[in-house]
């Protein structure tokens, strides 16, 4: 007799011990959602500073390992909790974005170079230091945060993925095959796959549709590589590699044990750099608000509770400081896995800890975090536009939590359509002193976060939201 693979009723909630050999997969997708975007930070602000290569090749590939432990056991504290540290909610914590366009500019005024990326590293160690501080207040300023403000953001947060999915979708916008038919058709593929494991099977499968999808990714790119040209040539003449290639190379030379470097990079205190940075910091611990209503929500069908949302904060601004010593950058909730959770609806702790120990892992064992480096940009991005999409409707669904009033429609309309639209499109703001640019630039989650504050305390409640 046929016996049917269940998945453990377990995966749905948030404690409990769920099979091994249910959990290790589960966790895996949320580690593929995020490889990349843990890695791409360092990648860019790296290439800033210029200590991308040469003679700082060996500190670039230190510091990419160095990414992949410190968001391993960051995420580790955040789903466990230390004391006070972690908000024991389903969150994967990694190497945050939203401080690219801040650290750029703070590398171009400090004149790049290692002591550029030094005093990256020291306005780290004390913007998550004041993070901390903020997360230990989180409560009596929770009143700032209702659901239509935290929705808002949630909002944007999947608003400004989007695009990034969709870039990688066409094989990333740096590859010289940008949007070609096989790269289109491979993410087709690997978003298909994953319709099809999502709604065509029950259970395991299912739920695991994203890292099935991903797979499924993989093994096409090896047939299309056994099948079509690997290369092409420019309108130049210069002959480069397809993005959906896999890179078998970079796995067999990489090592199978490295120690990581503790400071590789020797932090420098300059308020030059740490002026912007801290600026930066309140808005990331309104994104990890967010980020944490939007995984209870999306995931559990529940707000956050005060301690949830506090220790959440608290955790991501440690985590900065703790990944600042190893020369990474700020660690924060990722929002990739925040949809992954609210498509699957798995918020089972032991079995995202799994995939955080397989980040711990890569870090120390180079050879299985190449192994994922490798996979292509279109694959990824066939997974992303699903994952992100479901960000935004999570963000829906905690602003329509209580029924919509003339109020809350003001506020959403406006941080989305003047904040979220004037992040999105810097061009608007290059008349404007630095200082604006720094906060509102480069990003639609700051702005419609700032707006949909400001507009909650300024617009008088109705008589019956009182």
């Amino acid at each position: 007799m046929k016996q049917t693979y269940h998945l453990s009723e377990k995966a749905f909630q948030l404690d409990g011990k769920m099979p091994l050999k249910q959990a290790i997969p589960l966790g895996l997708q949320h580690v593929l959602a995020m490889f990349v975007g843990n890695l791409t930070p360092l990648l860019i602000i790296t290439g800033a500073c210029g200590i991308a290569g040469g003679e700082f090749a060996d500190l670039q590939l230190h510091l990419l390992q160095n990414a992949m432990l410190v968001a391993g056991i960051v995420t580790l504290v955040q789903l466990f909790s230390i004391g006070p540290v972690g908000g024991k909610v389903p969150i994967i914590m990694g190497t945050s974005s939203g401080f690219i366009g801040v650290f750029n500019s703070v590398a171009a005024t400090m004149g790049g170079g290692v002591i550029a990326y030094g005093a990256i590293m020291g306005a780290s160690i004390i913007g998550g230091l004041f993070e901390t501080i903020l997360g230990f207040f989180l409560k009596p300023l929770r009143k700032f945060f209702p659901s239509v403000v935290t929705g808002t953001v949630v909002m944007s947060i999947g608003l400004s993925l989007i695009s990034v999915g969709i870039n990688s979708f066409g094989g990333g916008n740096n590859a010289k095959d940008f949007g070609s038919m096989e790269n289109l058709l491979l993410a087709l593929f690997v978003l298909m796959m994953i319709l099809v494991f999502k709604h065509g099977s029950k259970g395991f499968a299912s739920s695991s549709s994203i890292l099935l999808g991903i797979l499924c990714g993989y093994g096409a790119a090896f047939v299309m590589g056994l099948i079509l040209p690997t290369t092409a040539v420019t309108a130049d003449g210069v002959e480069y590699t397809k993005a959906w290639v896999l890179n078998w190379s970079k796995v067999a030379n990489a090592s199978w044990f490295e120690i990581p470097n503790l400071m590789p990079v020797k932090p420098i205190f300059d308020i030059r750099a740490i002026a912007p940075v801290l600026i930066m910091f309140v808005v990331t611990a309104v994104e990890t608000v967010g980020d944490i209503s939007g995984v209870m929500e999306g995931g559990l069908g529940r707000e956050a509770t005060d301690k949830e949302l506090s220790g959440g904060v608290i955790c991501d601004g440690l985590g900065s400081s703790f990944a600042a010593l190893f020369g990474v950058l700020p660690n924060t909730s990722f929002s990739q896995n925040v949809g992954l959770v609210a498509m699957t609806k798995v918020v089972n702790r032991f079995a995202l800890a799994t995939g955080a120990v397989f980040l711990i892992l890569c870090g120390l064992c180079p050879k299985l975090g190449a192994l994922v480096s490798i996979m292509p940009q279109s694959v990824l991005g066939g997974a992303a536009v699903m994952m992100f999409s479901s960000i935004v409707i999570s963000g829906i669904q905690l602003i329509t939590k209580e029924p919509l009033t003339p109020r809350s429609l003001s506020i959403v309309s406006v941080a989305l359509g003047v904040g979220y639209g004037m992040g999105a499109n810097t061009g608007i703001l290059a008349q404007t002193p630095e200082a604006i640019r720094l906060i509102f630039g480069g990003s639609g989650i700051v702005p419609a976060a700032i707006v949909a504050i400001l507009l909650n305390v300024l617009i008088p409640k109705e008589k019956e939201e009182k």
